[in-house]
């Protein structure tokens, strides 16, 4: 709900990156509530601009809501570490792709980093 309604209204205020806030970097999740929020409000395009993965995670916390309220349990599956693993490794072989288009070669906007602002 939280990030339906950023979407909607955007300027909300919020946290910052705290990695980004101490490197100047952005970190592997920056980004990524824009997009989820983004994706959650139904525009993908802005979505995948922001991240990869925004429309992934909204579409696992809309299934992981589902799940829980059908199963009335707040963490309706075990975890696996396999998956859990490669979703981690590709998590972080996006981001460093990130930097390098980004940082090495000037990139902006997907698949780099959005223009600030």
């Amino acid at each position: 709900m939280v990030l339906w309604f950023k979407g909607r209204y955007p300027q909300i205020p919020g946290w910052g990156c705290p990695f980004r806030g101490i490197t100047g970097i952005p970190g592997p999740g920056c980004y990524l509530t824009r997009a989820t929020s983004a994706a959650l409000t139904g525009d993908l395009h802005r979505a995948l601009e922001f991240h990869l993965f925004g429309p992934v995670l909204a579409a696992v916390l809309l299934s992981w809501s589902v799940m829980a309220l059908c199963k009335r349990r707040f963490i309706p599956v075990r975890f696996r570490l396999a998956p859990i693993s490669i979703v981690a490794s590709a998590f972080a072989l996006y981001w460093l792709l990130r930097l390098v288009l980004s940082y090495g070669f000037g990139v902006v906007g997907s698949p780099g980093f959005p223009a600030p602002g």
